[in-house]
């Protein structure tokens, strides 16, 4: 399990075979209607680079569904979706549960999320939740599977390639990445 990165968002570090991390190339920004954002359909990143698109939750209410609904519609517009298979399907669904649980715990112990990012390459998608929280989000131990609640990080950690928290120094807050493979 990871929970913090030497190095930046976006940054995978060296990675076999070339592969890179997201960047800000093709970033498209969008606010809370999600106008504004680009994508190429059908195409799970274009040549130039990953496909970038924020969600800033500022005087937004619902933040929850806002974002799985503003997710559903980048992975329409990347190709995720609508699945071609169950394995496809299952990836999807994977991405809009990871983004339900982390603007969830922004919310619960946050104070309430800031900004989603998200962010796809032809191999990971890379969701970012930005709060001002100043607590460390771990998986409960020991998870009780039977008990409710505590179950958030546990689930993301289960489903995620990775995932851990960034802080700049000097400035307040977090962001909480994950990030997930792309289907087969």
């Amino acid at each position: 399990m990871s929970t913090t990165r030497p190095y930046p968002p976006g940054d995978r570090g060296p990675e076999p075979g070339g592969a890179s991390g997201a960047s800000e190339g093709g970033v498209a920004a969008a606010g809370a209607s999600g106008e504004g954002a680009e994508a190429s359909p059908g195409a799970a990143a274009p040549p130039g680079g990953p496909q970038v698109r924020r969600l800033s939750f500022q005087d937004e209410s619902g933040v929850v569904p806002l974002a799985r609904d503003f997710t559903r519609q980048a992975l329409y517009a990347w190709g995720w979706l609508p699945a071609a298979s169950a394995d496809q399907r299952a990836a999807a669904e994977d991405v809009l549960l990871v983004v339900s649980e982390l603007v969830t715990n922004a919310c619960l112990h946050a104070g309430g999320p800031d900004q989603l990012r998200i962010s796809c390459d032809n191999k990971v998608i890379r969701v970012e939740v930005a709060d001002k929280g100043t607590g460390q989000p771990a998986p409960r131990t020991p998870h009780r599977a039977g008990r409710p609640g505590g179950h958030g990080m546990f689930i993301v950690q289960r489903l995620c390639l990775d995932w851990g928290v960034i802080r700049t120094p000097g400035l307040s807050g977090k962001t909480v990445w994950a990030e997930l493979g792309a289907p087969a």
